[in-house]
């Protein structure tokens, strides 16, 4: 074979490895973003695919093709990655989620559920290749072609036009907000190799700056000489029920005339229910809802507060009750190591937690742990031997039962749905909340018949959404219209129920104010006649506040995403070209009932959370505190 025959073979290998890495571009883009076109992908991937294949040209000679293999399989794991992690999660991971990479089998059944069969189609090249290079006599000659040097002067010209063009494609979007709008802008690959070297670490502000009235001023609220309420419940039991992806939807949801939710429709309707009310989660899910609820701080931009603010010295409910006489426990059905949650504890200062070792491994075990059945029957038990005590407790309980994805074995089903529904994942869910909603029943009916009801304050909330829209295919989004009779978009999906039971304390009342997770510990301390002046919380007091709250989203909805009084703004490049969902009515507004100035003060208080618990102490290491 000639040199330059040689040559035109490596010319060829190019031409081949950048097709099939476009094709593979053109797919990934098609599930991550809306409207994709072929122009606009090779102009955004092209230059990348090109860089990474001329240092391939320019320094290997002996196993170019094995590294041109390399390539194309390590970018192809990571179209792959990206593609189930959004549909998992909705949004486009950067690197930073390899720091939960230990967590993914725990949770492969639910990583599975999302996974199309059409996605693996991706691999089929490597397929092929690997039946083609097999053939002895055809791996020989191209591998033979491929020591040839490509020549110099045509590497160097397509590498400098290359990095030109992604410099042009990286460097106008810089400062979007929106992190899948700025994917889109820069390109996949731009975009993952910006956010590695990125230096994203803001200037914190400093501690002492960071005032109670600084975040009062900044949410535009004031709070009022004389709550109401105050020290309604005081001296009261505390028990807040954390329930898994658990929406605002279910409470009076019928189908075919079943009630869903019977217990829950019963607690709101006789109590204090907030529904509008919204999730405030991040990257840890149900461990970031126990972080918002016990802190009243936002959660980290990056990765889960259980990893991220586990170490500190956390402010926290459990640590304020304690020093109000209380006695403080968590009660959980999974390993307490997972999502870090033994740090966690210890930094937000519960007396105690009781996980998978306490309510038995293998105990009617469904997906992480016992089921809701075990966990209240024994969590009961615990209280009751609690309440002997001469001090009042709090107890955080974390429901599991109806965890994604869903799929309840058949002697658990309490309910059955019409033909239209199974076999669906909204169905699925459906079954699952109506089986956690009869365990709790079961929960309720065991505290009154222990006495422990009557001297208990109980607050329940949802913990994240169960059914994220990035998730369903087109029969669960019909499914969803017959429910909400029109679109199923992400004010629906964030919004989760908070309801307040006591007797004594709470009747018949259905609040209107907005509300979020962060709240939760404002309300409560004002109930029970705590004060919160010496406590920094980014929370407000719902049973005062109720003429106007702002509640910053991040991570699950783009930076600078935001609730207030009407409507959910979701960021474009920034606030002009954002888009706004009313709470309440239609799709979207053309006319605007959100401000920039809400945009720029929802992006202060997370800078000004992030800040503060940053600059908290550690805690002591374990022989620092003499054990």
């Amino acid at each position: 074979m000639t040199k330059s025959l040689s040559r035109r073979w490596s010319a060829r290998s190019i031409l081949v490895f950048s097709v099939i890495m476009l094709i593979k571009s053109y797919l990934t883009w098609t599930v991550l973003f809306e409207g994709s076109s072929f122009n606009t992908v090779w102009l955004k991937e092209l230059p990348f695919i090109l860089i990474v294949f001329c240092f391939i040209e320019w320094f290997a000679v002996k196993r170019k093709l094995w590294w041109y293999l390399f390539v194309n399989l390590l970018i192809t794991v990571l179209f792959f990655t990206l593609i189930v992690y959004f549909r998992h999660f909705g949004i486009i991971p950067t690197y930073h989620v390899l720091e939960q990479a230990d967590q993914v089998g725990a949770v492969k059944k639910s990583i599975f559920s999302v996974i199309h069969p059409k996605y693996l189609l991706i691999y089929m090249d490597i397929l092929i290749l690997g039946y083609v290079l097999l053939r002895r006599r055809i791996a020989v000659d191209w591998k033979r072609a491929l020591t040839v040097r490509a020549s110099r002067k045509t590497v160097a010209a397509v590498f400098s036009i290359s990095l030109f063009a992604c410099l042009f494609n990286i460097l106008p979007h810089t400062e979007s907000i929106n992190e899948t709008v700025q994917a889109e802008q820069m390109g996949i690959l731009n975009y993952e190799a910006y956010s590695l070297l990125e230096d994203d670490e803001e200037t914190p502000v400093q501690q002492n700056l960071i005032t109670q009235s600084t975040i009062h001023e900044l949410k535009g609220i004031t709070e009022p000489a004389t709550p109401v309420l105050f020290g309604k419940a005081k001296g009261k039991n505390v028990i807040i029920l954390q329930m898994e992806s658990f929406q605002n939807f279910l409470i009076d949801l019928k189908i075919d005339g079943q009630e869903i939710t019977p217990v829950m429709n019963k607690l709101a309707h006789g109590n204090y229910y907030f529904p509008r009310f919204y999730q405030q989660v991040g990257q840890g899910n149900t461990s970031d809802a126990e972080f918002v609820v016990n802190t009243s701080f936002y959660v980290p931009p990056d990765g889960p507060a259980t990893q991220i603010y586990a170490k500190k010295e956390l402010p926290s409910m459990a640590k304020l009750l304690e020093s109000h006489g209380y006695d403080t426990a968590t009660f959980h059905t999974n390993e307490v190591g997972f999502w870090n949650r033994d740090e966690l504890y210890e930094g937000l200062g519960f007396n105690r937690y009781y996980d998978k070792t306490f309510f038995g491994e293998g105990n009617d075990e469904l997906w992480f742990g016992p089921s809701d059945e075990v966990l209240y029957s024994k969590t009961a038990e615990e209280l009751q031997r609690m309440d002997a005590s001469a001090q009042p407790f709090y107890a955080h309980v974390i429901s599991m039962s109806a965890h994604n994805p869903f799929e309840l074995p058949e002697e658990k089903y309490k309910m059955t749905l019409p033909e239209r529904f199974e076999g669906t994942y909204v169905g699925d869910y459906i079954q699952s909340q109506n089986y956690a909603d009869y365990c709790l029943g079961l929960f309720l009916e065991d505290l009154k018949g222990r006495g422990l009801l009557e001297d208990s304050l109980l607050l329940f909330y949802g913990d994240h959404r169960g059914l994220p829209v990035f998730s369903l295919d087109e029969e669960d989004r019909v499914l969803l219209e017959e429910i909400f009779g029109g679109t199923y978009l992400e004010r629906d999906m964030i919004n989760v129920p908070f309801v307040i039971a006591g007797d004594g304390v709470t009747t018949p009342s259905e609040f209107q104010q907005l509300g979020g997770q962060v709240d939760i510990l404002p309300t409560l301390a004002n109930l029970l006649g705590i004060s919160m002046k010496e406590q920094i919380h980014f929370g407000q007091d719902l049973l005062n506040q109720k003429q106007y709250n702002l509640l910053p989203q991040r991570y699950y909805l783009p930076t600078g995403s935001f609730v207030n009084n009407e409507e959910l703004f979701l960021p474009g490049s920034g606030f002009e070209d954002g888009k706004h969902y009313t709470l309440s009515g239609s799709d979207s507004t053309e006319a605007s009932a959100s401000t920039e100035d809400e945009f720029n003060r929802a992006l202060e208080l997370l800078h000004l959370s992030d800040s503060y618990v940053s600059q908290l102490p550690d805690q002591p290491e374990p022989e620092d505190r003499g054990e």
